[in-house]
């Protein structure tokens, strides 16, 4: 315990450190706030110099009594942020980070943040709205998608190489002007691919977006869901869990790509392997989140094991990934065999996808030679679905492609379809499985994606997003 509150020092003096340094060096700022924009009553102005959560617990952990209270998706604070592209470069967009109430995995009160994003220029009523799971895959709060994607964040510069690209999904739906609410679906214990949290989170995320009336992004709105990877487990999740937690808020569709459906065979995959580093940093996250699985840590865990648990906590996603791969994630536990351990079985059934049957259409993708997250596993996933006769599932293999490659190859297909759903555009009927040389090929993705890159590019030189 000592050693966790001296890494905990040591990375909070750390992280303030660098963002001071990188305030102080860059001279290319946002604009001049015209008094005509100043916040209204109740939210707080941006601040120039961003604090990651480990130096701000007054907006990202309110006092548990005001949480308690509050209902799920109850807004307790906002503020304007200032938005930009790698950390650096201003996003000509309307922004704000909402704290709000969610719960966690056994429905207990939490603190929560989502970032909203409002496109310029003239929308319908209500605004269309994309909730985008940033695959964060990191066990800090200064990795959280909050407060890396805000001007002179240092997250981009500390190993949170992540949220910055899939920013541009996010992009996407705002040059098209629809909104964006972006959660930290870890959590304010960074519970790193606790799917049921991140699925509570999310929906809360969109209640808080919806209730929000400067998004102008009312109740009975359509939304959508984004995930991949690391986001893809927030999103199917939520889906699965919407018509019993937020059966009110009306969600079109989800898009769930490098699907995590099942946590066991991934350890089993990684274990020995490249991504054995990025899949311990996951046990670590969840063991923040099943409080008998923590404990069984805190029992069986080896001294290598209990020293990565330490060393490894401070770090976001580049270097979860890169620390000491090839380990054997298993023969750290002393156990015969860990994965039959109770409290373990118990973690992996919460967390295993297709336990309920989402109520909505579901567009999923995922690489024929994903080395992360088994292939076999949605593949199971997506038969599970559609042994339900009403299920709307549209399910594509690429085969051109790895688990990094095939994001960029499939999510504009998703944006694509996901904007139709958002458009009142009925989905396919039924379920579907193609196997595709490359989703690049799919009509229409190359514009999408030239599209939205030029868009970005113009967006380097102010250009107003979504005008």
């Amino acid at each position: 315990m000592t050693t966790r509150r001296r890494t905990g020092r040591m990375l909070r003096l750390g992280t303030l450190s660098i963002s001071a340094l990188a305030a102080a060096a860059l001279t290319v700022g946002s604009a001049p706030a015209d008094p005509a924009d100043a916040p209204a009553p109740g939210i707080q102005p941006a601040q120039i110099l961003p604090l990651p959560p480990e130096l701000d617990p007054g907006f990202y952990n309110p006092p548990a009594d005001v949480v308690a209270a509050a209902a799920p998706g109850q807004i307790l604070a906002v503020r304007q942020v200032n938005i930009a592209n790698l950390g650096l470069i201003p996003l000509n967009v309307d922004a704000w980070q909402v704290s709000y109430r969610s719960n966690n995995s056994r429905d207990e009160a939490i603190g929560a943040v989502a970032t909203l994003l409002k496109p310029r220029g003239v929308s319908p009523t209500p605004r269309k709205l994309l909730s985008v799971q940033i695959a964060e895959d990191s066990t800090a709060g200064y990795c959280s998608p909050s407060y890396a994607l805000q001007q002179f964040s240092a997250a981009p510069f500390l190993g949170q190489i992540v949220a910055p690209a899939e920013f541009l999904f996010a992009q996407a739906a705002l040059q098209k002007g629809d909104a964006v609410v972006i959660p930290d679906h870890e959590g304010p214990n960074s519970a790193y691919a606790a799917g049921p949290l991140g699925g509570r989170i999310t929906l809360d995320g969109i209640r808080a977006a919806t209730s929000f009336a400067p998004l102008g992004v009312g109740a009975g709105a359509p939304v959508g869901l984004y995930g991949y990877s690391g986001g893809s487990m927030p999103t199917m999740h939520a889906a699965e869990l919407r018509k019993t937690y937020a059966p009110e808020l009306n969600i079109v569709g989800a898009a769930s790509g490098g699907t995590g459906a099942n946590l066991g065979a991934t350890l089993l995959m990684a274990n020995n392997q490249a991504t054995a580093g990025l899949v311990l940093g996951a046990v670590l996250g969840l063991s923040r989140e099943y409080p008998d699985f923590n404990a069984l840590l805190d029992q069986k865990l080896n001294p290598l094991g209990q020293l990565l648990r330490t060393v490894k906590a401070p770090f976001c996603v580049q270097y979860q990934s890169a620390l000491l791969p090839f380990l054997n994630i298993t023969g750290m536990i002393n156990s015969p065999d860990p994965l039959r351990e109770p409290a373990v079985q118990a973690m992996l059934e919460d967390t295993r996808l297709g336990k309920s049957q989402p109520d909505m259409p579901l567009f999923v993708w995922h690489s024929r030679w994903d080395e992360i997250l088994p292939l076999a596993s949605t593949d199971q996933l997506v038969d599970t679905y559609c042994q339900d006769p009403s299920a709307q599932v549209t399910y594509t293999r690429d085969w051109a492609s790895e688990h990094i490659v095939a994001e960029v190859t499939g999510g504009p297909a998703a944006l694509m379809w996901l904007f139709d759903r958002l458009n009142g555009v009925a989905a396919q009927p039924g379920c579907s499985t193609t196997d595709s040389p490359s989703m690049l090929g799919t009509p229409g993705e190359l514009q999408t994606l030239g599209d939205t890159l030029g868009e970005t590019l113009a967006s380097f030189f102010g250009k107003p997003i979504g005008a």
